[in-house]
């Protein structure tokens, strides 16, 4: 799919926004906005949306392209496809066009994902295409090179002439050229440096703050532990900024004290690029629990000792066991009672945790169990073995119920989480999260031990599962196994 009309037109109104007086000029693209044709289709005129990738090195000169059809030199750049955003399809053209590799990019902390220009100019009629005459409204995103050295290129012979580095004075552009130059008086300088802040929250005695982000594929890192934090926005005066307006977004209620810069850290963005973090350490010794999450899961006090049974995002237990090695714990955290969260009645959890058990036996067959027609949960349904925790840790509970349902053994050890969903059955009530946990190994052979929860256990060929399966049951076994089985069942 295409980037959405909403999506160009957000964008769009977010650059007049900054350049109110260029709204006038612009007047073609927002009238191809609010018609009814795909604003990026080749086809659609008098106009369509095209985007350039502008990529600056460490000598603020840009990269053009030498184009044989128009004998003209040009940033890298092209029609829209199938591309997630106008930013992905700008990287698709750089990475096509010149053979950049994307990790060799990086947002700069001028632009971030927002266009350095929008142009507009005409294209004229090629008959052989089979095209008329007609505008190309282009959307140029800014990136740093981040190698010293440029890498070495791969070009479209067919297509392109050469590859020239020209100093922001040079630039072919007149629109471009002029923003080029007006960004250098405000530090577009082509040195990369962090555009993401994080915290790393301790609370002296060992413990670190996780934060488990939701698992979807629109998101960054999806359904692992992560730090709080985000990317920094244009209206951020400094990555500090950043750290301490993300928290407020996610976590209103937590209060982080003595945050200062712990180090810098490189990950990889939805798009390929290469983001660089600011991480902060800081101190906080609450309780999660009385936490109001609006962004996420849930929030949990780890210890180091505990990082190997986690999903966690790229290097994040390196980095904390870094950090622990450098602070050493100082006693033991204070006892808490549990408390309810802020605003909600007294006697509520913050959530209801579930654990689901997910086995599969040499032959390939999944465990599952038909919850009994009065099953407060599922009932008359085939369902993982699964329970709620009752004041201890998933994986304690996992291994209880494990062996207290159907008579099975797991060493706390075999088991590692795989799958996570996160249910609101009704507006009011607590939110239930499911955990889905893998045990590799396990003694035992399942026995009825609770016949008025689970009337049966079978195990299933996963082609051939029966039709009434819980459908988050359903999906973690299409999201553990993958899309290959997925299309073969098709669900």
């Amino acid at each position: 799919m295409p980037p959405t009309r909403s999506h160009i037109r957000e964008i769009t109104e977010e650059y007049l926004a900054r350049r109110p007086h260029e709204r006038d000029s612009l007047s073609g693209l927002l009238s191809v906005l609010e018609g009814p044709d795909d604003p990026t289709g080749r086809a659609t005129l008098p106009g369509h949306v095209t985007c350039s990738a502008v990529v600056i090195d460490r000598e603020r000169r840009v990269l053009h392209l030498g184009h044989k059809a128009t004998g003209l030199l040009l940033a890298p750049g092209g029609h829209v496809e199938d591309d997630r955003t106008l930013l992905a399809a700008a990287l698709r053209e750089v990475r096509e066009e010149t053979g950049i590799n994307l990790a060799d990019l990086c947002l700069t902390p001028r632009f971030l994902t927002a266009p350095i220009d929008i142009d507009v100019h005409d294209i004229d009629a090629a008959p052989a295409k089979g095209e008329g005459a007609h505008r190309h409204f282009d959307f140029r995103f800014a990136f740093y090179l981040v190698p010293e050295r440029h890498p070495p290129l791969t070009l479209r012979d067919e297509e392109v002439t050469g590859a020239r580095w020209l100093a922001f004075d040079e630039v072919r552009s007149p629109t471009l050229r002029a923003k080029l130059l007006d960004a250098r008086s405000r530090g577009l300088d082509g040195r990369p440096e962090p555009v993401n802040a994080s915290a790393l929250i301790h609370d002296g005695h060992g413990r670190y703050l996780l934060h488990l982000r939701d698992d979807r594929e629109d998101i960054w890192a999806p359904g692992t532990f992560a730090l709080l934090g985000g990317g920094r926005t244009r209206e951020d005066a400094g990555l500090e900024a950043t750290l301490r307006r993300e928290p407020a977004e996610e976590t209103p209620c937590l209060e982080i004290a003595g945050l200062k810069p712990y180090t810098v850290g490189e990950d990889t963005s939805v798009d390929g690029l290469t983001v660089s973090t600011q991480v902060f350490e800081g101190r906080w010794s609450g309780d999660p629990e009385t936490v109001d999450l609006r962004e996420g899961v849930l929030l949990r006090w780890f210890t180091p000792d505990t990082l190997d049974r986690l999903r966690l995002s790229d290097g994040l237990g390196d980095l904390i066991r870094r950090h622990a090695a450098e602070h050493p714990p100082t006693g033991r955290p204070p006892h808490r009672a549990p408390l309810p969260r802020q605003g909600a009645p007294e006697g509520t959890e913050l959530h209801i945790v579930g654990v689901h058990l997910y086995l599969r036996d040499e032959q390939g067959r999944i465990l599952l169990g038909l919850r009994h027609p009065d099953s407060a949960y599922a009932g008359g349904t085939w369902h993982f073995l699964a329970g709620h925790c009752e004041r201890e840790s998933a994986i304690t509970c996992l291994v209880r119920e494990a062996k207290e349902e159907a008579g099975l053994i797991i060493d706390p050890e075999e088991v590692e989480l795989v799958h996570l969903v996160h249910l609101v059955d009704s507006p009011g009530t607590p939110p239930r999260m499911q955990l889905v946990f893998r045990a590799r190994a396990w003694s035992g052979a399942p026995e009825n031990l609770e016949p008025d929860r689970c009337v049966e256990w079978r195990w299933w060929d996963p082609l051939r599962l029966p039709t009434e399966v819980v459908p988050y049951t359903r999906q973690a076994i299409t999201s553990i196994l993958g899309g290959s089985l997925y299309s073969q069942m098709g669900w």
